[in-house]
């Protein structure tokens, strides 16, 4: 009831009933069919868990009209896409909402940005844009639409939201598979709630009529309501499951593990797992270290051992990783220097730095250093490439020689292991000697991974034109110095 005694139009999640209090009997029943006689002494990855059940609510109606702390708005890249659920929470939050989505710039697909919620039911609204599909680049689109809901939760997290309401992040018109789509976002909620259950007490799922038979249909697998319903969804969950937080994994990129760590491997690849034996165990004894005094002088001495500098390495990254943590970057965040896109070709995450976009005099570069490792830590844990574009820089650009060996002595062995190209698009004569030079004398193992790009229809053969976000001006600059001959994409204003 409003104010005034009139009855009101948005929905109060707490009188919506939790999937704990749903019936099985008839998702028992189809389950049966397909599984006579269960393993009871199998559990699944998705383990029955009555807490976590209770904080899900699957609700048939409009995700605009749910009393949440904030609902969760599917649209595109400029924020502006006429869809049904976009177009209800903009009738319903009044026309302020319009106003405030022109400051945020557009969203990048994956990302999820934040807006009051003004005449809604709900506080926030969570913008995010789900990915078009395309059977060939499947992984890249998997890849997005659980970022989408991961970092819709991360952001519920931040904010100390206590309630989310889900809208189907993936619309009809960009085409995604909505049984496909639909186990990402239960095993990607589910995940997070078994990580982070404690930061939210409900979780609602607003579905249409059409939408409603597939939840329900997939719900048991990732949030069974007894053991009983536990064992038997267990046959019928996909042979991907994702990882620890639910993201999709590629088989082709997954870890080998040895059967004996630390021992030489005659079949190994050219690198090598080249493993930190110094992380097996995590008891109080498996982290007891020797004299700090000894090994620092021991290392001035060059008579420490390859092993033991590793490890002084990693607790140096590591420090830096904390901070990087601890600081507030948003200065050098709002630069937009370096962010991430698609995927290339063999589906390795696709990272951007812009050239021009760095203010060398201007910043503080410890800051950007740490900006980095901020950004990169949970990228360079796979294959990854980075594209940096050249294009337009001046010496107010230059990243000066010193700081980026310093960036490539204090990053985690996993940087240089995992990454495999770096695009240098638009060189100049002058950045070519530059780069060689620092290649050849200051670091080694990076002059091989270095590709010269003169145009960007050379960089489409490695990366599709679709899984990059251009800042305008690449696409000007290249247009007039090579001809308008691709249509390129469109790009958020950078």
């Amino acid at each position: 009831m409003d104010p005034l005694g009139a009855p009101s139009q948005f929905v109060d999640i707490d009188s919506l009933p939790a999937w704990n209090d749903y019936s099985e009997a008839d998702q028992l029943d189809s389950l049966k069919t397909q599984v006579e006689k269960p393993q009871l002494d199998i559990r699944s990855p998705f383990p029955y868990r009555k807490d976590i059940n209770a904080k899900i609510i699957l609700w048939k109606g409009n995700v605009a009209l749910l009393n949440c702390t904030a609902i969760v708005n599917t649209s595109n890249e400029s924020l502006t896409d006429k869809n049904v659920v976009s177009e209800s929470i903009f009738v319903h939050a009044g026309p302020n909402l319009r106003d405030e989505l022109q400051k945020l710039k557009g969203c990048r697909t994956g990302e999820a940005k934040l807006t009051k919620g003004f005449n809604l039911g709900a506080r926030f609204i969570i913008h995010t844009v789900g990915p078009k599909y395309k059977s060939r680049y499947r992984t890249a689109a998997e890849s997005s639409l659980y970022s989408c809901y991961r970092n819709v939760l991360q952001l519920a997290k931040e904010q100390a939201m206590s309630s989310v309401g889900f809208c189907v992040i993936n619309s009809v018109k960009r085409g995604y598979p909505l049984e496909d789509a639909t186990h990402i976002a239960l095993r990607t909620v589910r995940r997070f709630l078994e990580i982070h259950g404690e930061t939210l007490e409900k979780v609602v799922f607003a579905v249409s009529e059409l939408e409603q038979a597939t939840y329900q249909k997939l719900l048991p697998l990732y949030f069974p309501r007894s053991l009983e319903e536990e064992c038997h969804s267990l046959p019928c969950l996909p042979a991907d499951i994702g990882n620890s937080e639910g993201e999709p994994v590629v088989p082709e990129r997954q870890i080998r593990i040895s059967e004996k760590p630390g021992a030489p491997d005659d079949n190994s690849d050219e690198e090598g797992l080249e493993a930190d034996i110094s992380f097996i165990g995590s008891h109080a004894f498996a982290r007891m270290e020797g004299d700090v005094d000894k090994q620092r002088r021991l290392i001035l001495q060059g008579q420490l051992s390859e092993a033991a500098l590793q490890k002084q390495h990693q607790r140096n990254y590591n420090r830096w990783l904390c901070q990087a943590r601890a600081e507030d970057l948003s200065d050098v965040a709002s630069l937009k220097a370096l962010y991430q896109t698609g995927v290339d070709n063999c589906g390795r995450t696709v990272m951007v730095v812009v050239g021009r976009n760095i203010p060398v005099t201007l910043i503080d570069m410890e800051k950007a250093l740490l900006y980095f490792i901020h950004v990169m830590d949970h990228i360079a844990v796979k294959e990854y490439v980075i594209v940096y574009f050249h294009t337009l820089t001046s010496d107010y650009n230059h990243l000066d020689s010193d700081f980026l060996k310093k960036l490539y002595d204090v990053v985690d062995i996993k940087y240089k292991r995992n990454l495999k190209a770096v695009y240098f698009v638009h060189p100049t004569f002058r950045s070519k000697v530059s780069t060689w030079f620092f290649t050849t004398f200051t670091v080694s193992g990076l002059k091989d991974k270095i590709h010269y790009v003169e145009n960007l229809q050379q960089l489409f053969t490695a990366i599709p034109p679709e899984q990059i976000d251009f800042p305008p001006f690449v696409l000007e600059y290249d247009a007039r110095e090579n001809g308008p001959y691709y249509s390129y994409p469109s790009s958020p204003d950078l």
